[in-house]
């Protein structure tokens, strides 16, 4: 198993998405048709929880943390291919950090 220090990069990038997320799904309520944003919604909310939960596995050094890595990816690259349609800066900007996420989950969940 990896050091905690070898997965810093990648709980970094999962704990920012998790923020970003949260961000964009509080200010998605706010938003004239909330109801055009409920897809968005609910993937920041399911990429927020997945971000924070596999970046508490990789800080216990979990033998289960590259799998949920690859979920993690999984995940981000939804909620950012979501984020990514909506014209608003906080959607972009949730879009840009899910992206980021995933890739660092997917380089971490191959690393060997």
């Amino acid at each position: 198993m990896m050091a905690n220090d070898d997965f810093q990069t990648c709980i970094e990038a999962c704990y920012a998405c998790a923020a970003a997320c949260d961000h964009c799904s509080t200010a998605c309520l706010q938003e004239d048709d909330v109801k055009m944003m409920a897809r968005c919604i609910a993937l920041d909310m399911d990429c927020a929880q997945i971000c924070r939960t596999a970046a508490a596995f990789m800080a216990r050094g979990s033998d289960k943390a590259r799998d949920l890595c690859r979920l993690c990816a999984d995940v981000s690259t939804a909620c950012g291919d979501e984020c990514g349609k909506h014209d608003m800066e906080h959607c972009q900007a949730c879009a840009r950090a899910c992206r980021a996420c995933a890739d660092a989950c997917r380089r971490m969940a191959g690393a060997a």
